[in-house]
């Protein structure tokens, strides 16, 4: 009989090597486990039963995929993203860029630091790190490189500012960790708040010193604008404060579950875009279309983590890890140091989803057997995978960035830029540690 362990470990490893032969996560996870569970089932009493085998093997990925699928949760991400793609052509998201820069402009690198206000406020709406950072950057970045700002700086903002919306609600990342973890999706939203601000501060910050240490790296001061238009701009700005209001205020207060404020942030951002004139029919349609294919393709990753998880759970590959680490009597910090270690390595090659999806079903386990807190255990790792977002050599936001500004910013210039922001991200990182006090203490008003 073969060990259910040593095959778990085996096909642990064959999904990273079909990762890095470029092969799509979703049938990576599924192909493997159901792979796998076959030969776990057909040599379970040491003899080949191969009808039983597919049965069973057929009957687990049916039964995950199928249970994952018509999870209420999972209805959050259609209309998360729908909501992002809405407000994107109502012309809500861009609004408080316009309203930020109005603002800042006058200030050195008062542009760069409005980007990474204005990717903070999409980030609110949205919930996607890789769609704020494109969209943004088309707005944001060739403005900057046309007013004089260092290619390094302009650039560099807007990456940093697009992992936002990885911790900022809603997020993607945090509604398929509740799912996974079977955690409260609304307390992982509100989580995410402080330490989403702490890092927006932090960015601003990073920018104020740069510009005061090179002050050549960004024009000396904007245009002068009067009070009346800057008040004019911070009022048009309206959509996305009550769009955001209704998301954590409604949360927090009990109101709504996540599920419903996404689904009343879609109904108001449809009906404040045609009040407006901001959003058409056609506009609407490509909305509907670009949601389509970005939540089937999350689905697809989604169900093959489900089956990929059922199939760990079969191998006991969780519980053995478990029982190592507690025998070997690691400290908290040691294993801190070492998740942190997996999950930024894995950063540098894969995607967050991917990441999260791989690596949960041997983490949470690991997590619970310590006594810690997954609340705040999933604001760690949003954190960790917002950080594998700008980390070379892959950093898909500097990418992102890359194909937007094309020659005129090198790959290489993206990446130099991006050193400061990454040290403000590994200091919010440590606070968050040390102080979980900073992501729960809003969820503990929900408890």
């Amino acid at each position: 009989m073969i060990d259910p362990t040593v095959i778990g470990l085996v096909a642990f490893a064959a999904v990273l090597v079909l990762l890095a032969l470029r092969v799509p996560i979703a049938f990576a996870l599924a192909g493997v486990a159901t792979v796998a569970s076959f030969v776990i089932f057909a040599f379970r009493t040491g003899d080949f039963m191969f009808e039983r085998a597919v049965r069973a093997t057929t009957s687990m990925v049916y039964s995950n995929s199928f249970d994952l699928i018509h999870s209420y949760d999972l209805s959050m991400i259609p209309l998360f993203v729908a909501l992002g793609h809405i407000a994107y052509r109502a012309d809500i998201t861009t609004k408080i860029y316009h309203a930020a820069k109005v603002w800042l402009t006058r200030l050195p690198g008062g542009v760069a630091m409005a980007s990474v206000v204005g990717c903070g406020g999409f980030s609110a709406i949205t919930g996607s790190s890789i769609a704020c950072a494109s969209t943004m950057g088309r707005i944001c970045t060739p403005e900057m490189l046309r007013m004089g700002y260092d290619p390094r700086l302009a650039t560099a903002s807007v990456a940093a500012g697009g992992t936002l919306g990885s911790l900022i609600p809603p997020s993607v990342l945090f509604i398929i960790y509740g799912i996974f973890t079977e955690t409260s999706i609304s307390q992982l939203f509100l989580a995410g708040v402080l330490p989403g601000l702490l890092t927006l501060i932090g960015f601003v910050l990073v920018i104020a010193v740069w510009v005061n240490r090179n002050p050549e790296i960004a024009p000396a001061g904007g245009e002068v604008i009067g009070r009346r238009e800057r008040f004019r701009a911070m009022f048009a700005a309206w959509p996305a404060l009550l769009l955001f209001i209704v998301i954590i205020g409604g949360i927090y207060g009990g109101i709504f579950t996540a599920t419903e404020a996404a689904a009343v942030c879609v109904c108001a951002a449809t009906l404040i875009g045609f009040a407006q004139g901001k959003l058409t029919l056609a506009g609407l349609w490509e909305s509907v279309k670009e949601t389509c294919v970005q939540t089937a393709a999350i689905f697809f990753i989604a169900a093959g983590a489900k089956i990929f998880v059922a199939f760990i759970a079969l191998t006991g590959v969780a519980p053995a890890i478990v029982e190592t680490v507690t025998q070997a009597e690691i400290s908290v910090v040691v294993l801190l140091i070492c998740i942190a270690a997996i999950y930024l390595l894995l950063g540098m090659f894969l995607d967050p989803i991917g990441i999260m999806v791989l690596t949960l079903p041997l983490m949470v386990p690991l997590v619970e057997s310590y006594g810690w807190d997954l609340i705040w255990f999933g604001v760690v790792v949003i954190k960790l995978l917002e950080i594998g977002l700008i980390t070379p050599p892959v950093g898909l936001n500097v990418f992102v960035i890359a194909n937007v500004v094309g020659r005129e910013a090198p790959i290489d210039k993206i990446f130099a830029g991006i050193a400061r922001f990454l040290s403000v991200d590994i200091l919010v990182l440590i606070l968050i540690i040390a102080f979980p006090i900073i992501s729960l203490l809003l969820p503990m008003g929900m408890r």
